[in-house]
């Protein structure tokens, strides 16, 4: 689709693609800002502006050279440097120098979310009123019974962190 023919609409999806903010997008593409907000609602409940925010951001993803496979990959990780043991280092004042405590710390939150972001993309969350959730416990049950009923070891992935 060509640029918007209405030039403060065309600027507005732009904008919008900077924060995914419609007052602000509208504030920034000339609207006044009394009724911004107004406008922006407006502006977004509008078939041919949709269309257009969708081509712009597949335009910048393809430019940026993003995709789902990035994304799960940046996931993963994520997830398994969230995981790992970390030493607690503190200052010595008498060595002057960084020693480790023997205490170990991990990420627990930002691997939770990382997993929880993975699991939503494959569809393993899936709730049983959907139409895909069928298909999830099918997708589960199968790998299941390939792996006798144990779950994943990191060893088994050739996924690399």
């Amino acid at each position: 689709m060509p640029p918007l023919p209405n030039l403060n609409q065309e600027r507005f999806c732009m904008e919008y693609l900077i924060d995914r903010h419609g007052t602000n997008a509208a504030i920034r593409a000339g609207y006044s800002v009394k009724g911004a907000h107004v406008q922006a609602s407006r502006l977004l409940n509008s078939a041919k502006i949709r269309k257009r925010v969708h081509e712009l951001q597949a335009e910048q993803a393809r430019r940026l050279c993003i995709d789902a496979d990035w994304v799960v990959l940046r996931f993963i990780e994520v997830a398994m440097r969230c995981m790992q043991a970390e030493p607690v280092i503190e200052w010595c004042r008498d060595s002057r120098e960084y020693v480790q405590k023997g205490i170990y710390q991990f990420d627990s939150r930002g691997a939770n979310r990382a997993l929880e972001l993975l699991g939503k993309h494959f569809g393993f969350f899936v709730e049983k009123t959907e139409p895909g959730a069928a298909f999830a416990d099918a997708i589960i049950a199968a790998y299941k019974k390939d792996r006798g009923g144990e779950s994943i070891a990191s060893d088994d992935c050739d996924v690399e962190a």
